[in-house]
């Protein structure tokens, strides 16, 4: 099955969690907007297209189906692609993750607009350094030692003690948090000895190698969730 995947050009964010998934499997699947234009996505934001209505993009066109919201896409990938357990409770430990993964993306985002998602981070960085100064501080290093921790649990090497979509994720995230907060990263990564070791494993499988030579990876920018704004990292 040729899967269309759909989200905005140019940013670098929620979209690569799925990305990265089809790259790793070897999908085949075509990225509508960067072919077609961000228009393209219109027809399905405004409810005039085939399909359950997605509020937001990513979301993911598979034959007469269209799912929204990441966690639920990697979750319908997931057996497809071969990228999740086939037990059913194992599947569901996943998708608890994945969704652990989007609560700290969301909080992420948040980092940089934490008044409004409509204002500029100009109009709102007086605000966005004290929430910048809690996730440095609090947020960050809980939410990556509960991953240690499953991690730990888990053999060492995997989430689910096999490849699936939940170390894709993982390293998007650890990626992304290093370019937006190389600083306190670089005092975390000692205590997360398992995470870094995950990330140094996916950057090396063929498809994702491959994936991020390629001129598909876009490389984390001011347009997406991971931003780096040296404020926020807590330099002077």
């Amino acid at each position: 099955m040729q899967y269309a995947l759909y989200y905005w050009t140019g940013i670098q964010g929620r979209g690569e969690f799925v990305r990265l998934a089809l790259e790793d499997a070897g999908a085949d699947y075509v990225d509508m907007a960067r072919v077609h234009g961000d228009a393209v996505m219109q027809p399905f934001l405004d409810g005039h297209s085939e399909g359950a209505q997605p509020f937001a993009p990513p979301f993911l066109k598979a034959g007469r189906q269209v799912i929204a919201q990441v966690a639920a896409i990697l979750d319908f990938l997931g057996p497809t692609l071969d990228l999740v357990p086939q037990a059913a409770s194992r599947r569901m430990q996943a998708l608890q993750l994945q969704l652990t993964i989007a609560d700290l993306v969301a909080e992420v985002h948040d980092t940089h607009h934490p008044i409004a998602v409509s204002k500029y981070y100009e109009d709102q960085k007086t605000e966005a350094r004290a929430r910048a100064a809690a996730m440095r501080d609090e947020r960050l290093p809980k939410f990556l030692g509960y991953f240690e921790q499953v991690l730990k649990a888990n053999g060492g090497r995997h989430p689910l003690r096999e490849h699936s979509y939940v170390d894709l994720s993982l390293f998007q995230l650890l990626s992304g948090l290093d370019y937006m907060f190389p600083r306190r990263m670089q005092a975390l990564w000692p205590t997360l000895p398992l995470l870094r070791a995950l990330k140094d494993r996916v950057e090396q499988r063929p498809g994702i190698a491959a994936y991020l030579a390629s001129e598909r990876r876009l490389a984390f920018n001011t347009n997406g969730i991971f931003r780096h704004y040296p404020e926020l990292d807590g330099e002077k």
